[in-house]
Parts: C-alpha cells; sequence; structure tokens
C-alpha cells in the first residue's frame, strides 16, 4: 500500500461556457483549472470536486472522457494524469423540525451514478446548476438516497456558526437531523482540529477528514489528509473511512484552529472578542454576538469529558504558504520551478534548499510555517486569523 495526499472539498465556481456554479466561486474556479492546478501545481494525488452535480458540468467531464483526457476507474473515480478525481455534491439542508440550515457532501463513484442522483435531486431543489442548493427533503432521506446509489455521506465543516451540523442544525446530537449510521465521515472545518473535539462523544466512531473547502484555485489544498491505500479510487477511500483492510486516514494536515474565521466569540458589528454570556460588546456597545467555534465545541464536549480517547492519526497544524507573510507570486514561482509541487514544498524540501531559491528570512517561515510553530491572532466572525510577523 502507498500514501495519498487527498483534498475531497474543493467548489467549481464556473462552468466552461462562464456560467455560476458556485456564485462565491472565483472566475478561474472551472473544472479543467481545477484538476490541472490540483495536479500539476499543487501535487496532490486525490480531489473531491463537490459540484459535479450540475448539468453542465456533468457535460465537461464526460466530454472529457469522451476525448481520453479524463478515464473511469474500475475501482471508482476518475483517472487524470496523475490525479484522481472522486465526484460529488454539497447540499443545502433545512428541515421541518426548524433544523439547519446544515451543508452535507455527498460523494459517487462514477458519472453514471451521479446522473442519476442529480436527476433525482433536481425534484427537490429550485436550481439544480448551482453549488449547495437547499434541498426540500429531510436529511434521512437524502441519506438514505445517496446510500441505496453506493455513495458515501459526509457532514460539512460541522461547527462553522453558518450553514453547518453544530452550528445552525442541531441542539445537542446529529441524530435530531440523520441516522448516525449512515455517515461516513467528519469533516471538521478550518477553525476546528482533532483536538479540540476529542470529547465530542458522539463523534468517536466516525473518521474525521480535513478539507479545503476552496472557493478559489490558490485554496487548494490549504487543508487536506494523508490516506494510506492500495490506490487512489473511490472504493478504497471508503475502505479507509471505515479503517477496513489496513486502509486508514494517517494524518490530517490543516490550519491552527486560531486562524480560522470563525474560531472565538466576537460582536458582530465589531468583531470584538466577546464572552458568550456578556449583555453587549466593550468596544462598540453592540448586542449581536457570533458564536466561536471553540465556545460551541466547548459546550457540546461535556459528555465525552473523563472517557477514554479514541486513537486517531497525528493532527499537524500547517500554514497555508499563501498566508505566509512575505511570499508574494514571484518567490512562490520560484519555488515552484524549482521544486515542481507545494506538496514538495511543504514536504520534501529542506530548510537549505529553500534558502537557496529565497531569502533566508523567508525559508525560515516556511519552514516554521509547515512545523506549525508560528504565533498567530485568533479569528472570529468571518475574519481569518493571522500569522503573526
Amino acid at each position: 500500500m502507498k500514501e495519498y495526499y487527498a483534498d475531497f472539498h474543493i467548489h467549481i465556481g464556473r462552468t466552461r461556457s462562464g456560467k455560476a456554479v458556485k456564485i462565491t466561486g472565483a472566475k478561474t474556479l472551472t473544472f479543467s483549472n481545477i484538476i490541472e492546478v490540483a495536479s500539476e501545481r499543487k501535487g496532490l494525488d486525490m480531489i473531491g470536486v463537490i459540484d459535479c452535480h450540475s448539468p453542465e458540468v456533468i457535460e465537461e467531464i464526460e466530454a472529457g472522457i469522451y476525448n481520453g483526457e479524463i478515464t473511469e476507474m474500475e475501482g471508482g473515480g476518475l483517472h487524470y494524469r496523475n490525479l484522481t478525481i472522486i465526484p460529488g455534491s454539497e447540499i443545502e439542508i433545512y428541515d421541518h423540525n426548524c433544523h439547519g440550515p446544515i451543508h452535507v457532501l455527498a460523494y459517487f463513484p462514477n458519472m453514471e451514478v451521479m446522473k442519476r442522483f442529480s436527476s433525482w435531486m433536481s425534484n427537490y431543489v429550485k436550481n439544480i446548476t448551482l453549488s449547495s442548493q437547499r434541498i426540500y427533503c429531510d436529511g434521512r432521506k437524502l441519506q438514505e438516497t445517496v446510500k441505496s446509489l453506493g455513495g458515501l455521506f459526509i457532514p460539512a465543516h460541522v461547527f462553522t456558526p453558518f450553514k453547518s451540523l453544530y452550528g445552525k442544525g442541531v441542539k445537542e446530537s446529529l441524530a435530531e437531523v440523520f441516522d448516525p449510521k449512515l455517515i461516513d465521515a467528519i469533516e471538521l472545518g478550518l477553525s476546528s482540529d482533532t483536538y479540540l473535539v476529542e470529547d465530542i462523544k458522539e463523534l468517536k466512531s466516525y473518521t474525521f477528514l480535513t478539507n479545503s473547502d476552496a472557493h478559489s484555485l490558490g485554496k487548494i489544498a490549504r487543508e487536506y489528509q494523508m490516506l494510506l491505500l492500495q490506490e487512489p479510487s473511490f472504493t478504497e477511500l471508503e475502505k479507509a473511512l471505515q479503517e477496513k483492510e489496513g486502509r486508514k486516514v494517517t494524518a490530517n494536515y490543516g490550519l491552527n484552529p486560531l486562524l480560522g474565521k470563525y474560531y472565538q466569540t466576537v460582536c458582530g458589528s465589531c468583531l470584538h472578542k466577546m464572552a458568550i454570556n456578556a449583555e453587549g460588546c466593550s468596544e462598540c456597545g453592540g448586542k449581536k454576538i457570533i458564536k466561536g467555534v471553540s465556545t460551541r465545541i466547548a459546550e457540546l464536549s461535556v459528555s465525552g469529558k473523563g472517557e477514554e480517547k479514541r486513537s486517531r492519526p497525528q493532527y499537524i497544524h500547517q500554514v497555508p504558504l499563501d498566508f505566509i507573510p512575505g511570499l508574494g507570486p514571484k518567490s512562490m514561482d520560484r519555488l515552484l520551478g524549482a521544486f515542481g509541487t507545494e506538496m514538495n514544498i511543504l514536504h520534501e524540501v529542506t530548510l537549505e534548499q529553500l534558502s537557496e531559491v529565497v531569502p533566508l528570512k523567508l525559508a525560515h517561515f516556511i519552514d516554521s510555517a509547515r512545523k506549525g510553530i508560528l504565533g498567530f491572532d485568533a479569528g472570529g466572525g468571518g475574519k481569518y486569523g493571522k500569522v503573526k510577523m
């Protein structure tokens, strides 16, 4: 078996004709650009593209299959150069019991199954061409449909204050909305990590994923994981999430939660840090509070405190290269010209090799960033944290 780098949450901003899919996504975030950048610049082995339900995206992928640029793998997934693409979809749930909005991810083994899912979903959403559309059925029905098609079902960025399972969806338990047995994994999100959530009892049985939720090409692989697989395919991914036959996630690479946009509880008006029980903001007097991920996790962790922890892969705090002060486009181009991909820069290249291509001070910044030893100012309320100089 072999280890593979994977990011399973990448949006499509526009189709090849320029039509919007993820409205907040970059115009350059097309399917063809995604697979090129993920393979050649980022150095990933597997990606999940989660807007493949959109009919024009399906047409573009099928055109790539027809002309031989993309091939469908026997074990599930699409093969492009050195990259495996897992077709997926992000869906928004808001059920009749006022649970939501909640974003979930569904992945499928091939385009024929994806087309069947897209056709089914078109009966329950207002605009099948767009990403993250609200589906007018309950969570369990969606789960059952995904599983009946042989798909994987994963709640997305589960702690963010908006559009997530624990942020807006449920009061205490995921069972309020979903069948726990039909969940394949949990996506943590940028403002949390394994160590923060290890005391949440009902998550103990699930594998954790760390994905980028990329809305632009540059954000691909800002979080990712390493998987131990026989080959990079859908079937092997499913085994890894279930930790079967030696397949598994061997490491999660993600931001220090302090860098996430929703880590701390802040004033909704001025983003000043606030206590959750404060009557008003000490800076501006504002009354709106945006509850931080750290606060919400603390609330949910009560049930599992004192219990034996599950053994999990190492969660490695790593600052994405585009967060590093002083690392501009020209320096980045020099690094890529010398070392090939971002995965090589982050994992293979020595400090000495870095210093031969960029100034020593910048080389030290990069080395400290990939070791997770930089200082941070915490983010909150939709504003990213910052790396301290």
